[in-house]
């Protein structure tokens, strides 16, 4: 009777942990199934975002091109500039491993910053010359083509030829495939060479894309290492979820990609992580912001102190833009008495509550490092002496300016006016060579040089 009783008891015990471990393994696969159709949604509306601002940029450059009006021609090109700006956010969230998707990114850098360039010209009253309209051209053809690729990739997504499990593996017989559908981004790749230069690259901007990535130190770490950063990083808030996007392994910066959800928080914040160090890299957090309660005095001190608890200290404002109740400022490295503007950082401060919504380390993870002057260098006097004498000097100091060549000057700033009219005249330490000028465009907006 005990032993029948014995052989029951073991019996049901079997039973019942067969059960759990089904069970368990059904649960842990409908969780795995949730979580890549998460991802894969995540990825759709990114890349279905993409596809619609390369089509809106598309539509506005060819307006571009015919446009006579300096007022029209001023709304079609900041629209451009904006498109251009939220077409490279959305870029970024897409595991395509194409060399030509860095040259696109590239591509719509310089896009921006031209279009820029032109809106300020045609504000100004400026008339687009004919070189001017001559680059739009050019820009159109470049986006048209790049416009048609993707809404053939979207196609080839919708239709199920190629999915995105397929695109994020460099071993896949169909990635291969998919590469040669979208070969315009090697065209892309080698016609850049005639069109490099023909871009404005704004003001110290385009150095982002360094190969040697001087700011980036430390050892590579794993996904559960980078979630754990996420947490030190955000210690100030509760971090209820978060939810991998997987590697980026050929990213110009290889990352891990992240959406978190806050405790008591209805939006989503996106995150970027480096593989390397585990650096964060961009953060990204979308919501209204309705009001303008601060003003621009007050959220760069918010700005400068978040960079300060975050591991990034002196770092100087420099210029920046307003837009729908929230302002980009960007940051620059301060080592002494000397401005480092490839060291750039970029906050994005809501103006209702001064809010952190963004950040975007890139410049500094590329270039930030300790720097040794050159000590044979010409006086402040001499280098004054190079100046255009009607330049009134208002304030004078040295910095670093990166070059279109990824190198670095060693430089005189000097801010001054001619005429009402505010300038930045660079003259290099070593030489006394004019290295650079800017105008200060103190608008609405922001201020801004070109």
């Amino acid at each position: 009777m005990k032993e029948n009783l014995k052989n029951s008891f073991w019996l049901l015990l079997i039973v019942i942990l067969s059960i759990l471990t089904v069970v368990s393994g059904y649960y842990a696969f409908k969780l795995k199934e949730q979580y890549a159709i998460m991802t894969n949604n995540s990825y759709n509306e990114s890349f279905n975002s993409l596809v619609n601002y390369m089509n809106n940029i598309e539509g506005y450059l060819a307006k571009s091109m015919i446009s006579k009006s300096s007022v029209h021609g001023a709304e079609t090109l900041t629209e451009v500039w904006r498109d251009s700006n939220l077409a490279l956010v959305y870029l970024s969230r897409i595991p395509l491993n194409s060399e030509g998707l860095s040259q696109t990114a590239k591509f719509l850098n310089q896009v921006s910053d031209y279009s820029y360039t032109l809106s300020r010209k045609n504000i100004n009253n400026e008339e687009l010359t004919d070189e001017d309209f001559e680059n739009i051209k050019t820009l159109y053809g470049y986006s048209n083509s790049i416009k048609e690729t993707l809404n053939q990739l979207s196609e080839e997504l919708y239709t199920g030829q190629i999915s995105w499990g397929d695109l994020k593996s460099d071993n896949s017989h169909k990635f291969a495939q998919a590469v040669d559908n979208i070969s315009i981004f090697s065209n892309i790749d080698s016609n850049l060479s005639e069109y490099e230069g023909l871009i404005y690259d704004g003001a110290y901007s385009d150095h982002v894309n360094k190969v040697e990535k001087k700011g980036l130190t430390g050892e590579d770490i794993s996904e559960e290492d980078a979630k754990s950063k996420i947490r030190a990083f955000f210690k100030d808030k509760t971090v209820e979820k978060i939810d991998g996007n997987g590697l980026l392994e050929n990213a110009d910066i290889p990352s891990y990609e992240f959406v978190i959800k806050f405790f008591n928080e209805d939006e989503r914040t996106w995150i970027s992580i480096s593989k390397k160090g585990g650096h964060i890299i961009q953060m990204e957090k979308v919501r209204d912001v309705n009001e303008e309660k601060k003003n621009f005095e007050e959220v760069k001190e918010i700005g400068k102190k978040y960079l300060e608890d975050k591991g990034f200290p002196n770092m100087k404002e420099t210029y920046y833009m307003k837009k729908d109740n929230i302002v980009t400022i960007n940051y620059a490295y301060e080592d002494g008495n000397v401005l480092i503007y490839p060291d750039l950082i970029k906050l994005k401060i809501a103006l209702d509550n001064g809010e952190i919504i963004g950040i975007e380390a890139t410049g500094y993870l590329n270039s930030h490092t300790n720097r040794t002057y050159p000590e044979n260098i010409i006086s402040i006097e001499e280098a004054k002496e190079k100046l255009n004498p009607k330049l009134n000097i208002e304030s004078e100091r040295l910095s670093v300016i990166p070059t279109k060549w990824k190198t670095e000057i060693y430089a005189y700033e000097f801010k001054g006016k001619v005429e009402e009219k505010e300038f930045l005249v660079y003259i290099n330490a070593e030489t006394g060579k004019e290295e650079d000028v800017l105008v200060i465009l103190d608008t609405p907006d922001g201020v801004l040089t070109m």
